[in-house]
């Protein structure tokens, strides 16, 4: 396993814990209030993403690795396929499969078209996993509603089947993140990276069989907008980071 800094029990009880509602305030405050574009958050939750795949489950080198990538139409999916644009450009194969492709948002839209630009494809003639030494999730994000269903269901069901680690970026998908209710049909994830700040539905008893290793990342929220919301101390989100953009929660 790869050695990173892990959060002192005194970090993790400061850290803010935010729902989906305040986690859209978040984005929403940091976007509007500081300038901090989607883009640029979903570059950071990529390049973050891709790092822990490769010292993770990569051995430290994705060079001649394979790597599937199941992305969402949403921020998920796009941050998801920044990850796969940084593996491939680091050496390994990448086969992506989209959930939605024809309603794509625009910032994930972006990123699909710089893939394809690299040479990337869509995953054909293999279900997802089947070869793979790594699948990513980035299905379905803190915005899930009920249960997943049609093409998302499916793909969750084939990547369960494959005998390969699972990376779920933010949440895994089917797990809902204010409850922790686990979806019938849900990402069985060997780790989890999530966003900014973790959501209180990873922390269930019900969740930790679908979580994995939880990781926190750092995506460039400054720490006044946790503050501003009345969701921790500046202070206190300045100390989760200090050491690093990639921490494991415990």
């Amino acid at each position: 396993m790869m050695r990173m800094a892990t959060l002192t029990p005194a970090q993790r009880a400061a850290c803010a814990i935010v729902n989906a509602a305040q986690m859209a305030q978040v984005d929403a405050r940091t976007i509007d209030g500081y300038g901090v574009s989607l883009i640029q958050m979903m570059e950071n939750a990529g390049r973050n993403l891709a790092r822990l795949a490769r010292d993770r489950f990569l051995a430290g080198a994705a060079r001649g690795r394979c790597v599937h990538v199941l992305a969402g139409p949403g921020g998920n999916g796009g941050g998801v396929l920044a990850a796969a644009r940084r593996l491939h450009g680091w050496g390994a194969t990448v086969q992506v499969w989209l959930a939605q492709p024809d309603t794509l948002s625009p910032a994930a839209a972006q990123q699909w078209r710089s893939l394809q630009q690299l040479g990337v494809r869509l995953g054909a003639g293999v279900a997802p996993g089947d070869g793979a030494d790594l699948l990513l999730d980035g299905l379905l994000g803190y915005r899930l509603r009920g249960q997943p269903m049609g093409r998302y269901a499916e793909l969750i069901t084939q990547a369960n089947s494959a005998n390969v680690p699972i990376l779920a970026m933010d949440m895994p998908s089917g797990l809902d993140p204010d409850h922790g209710v686990v979806s019938t049909i849900a990402v069985k994830a060997t780790a989890t990276l999530t966003l900014a700040a973790p959501k209180p539905g990873l922390f269930t008893d019900a969740a930790r069989a679908v979580v994995g290793e939880l990781y926190l990342a750092d995506i460039g929220v400054p720490p006044a907008v946790y503050a501003e919301l009345g969701l921790a101390s500046a202070a206190a989100m300045v100390d989760v980071f200090a050491l690093d953009e990639v921490l494991r929660w415990v």
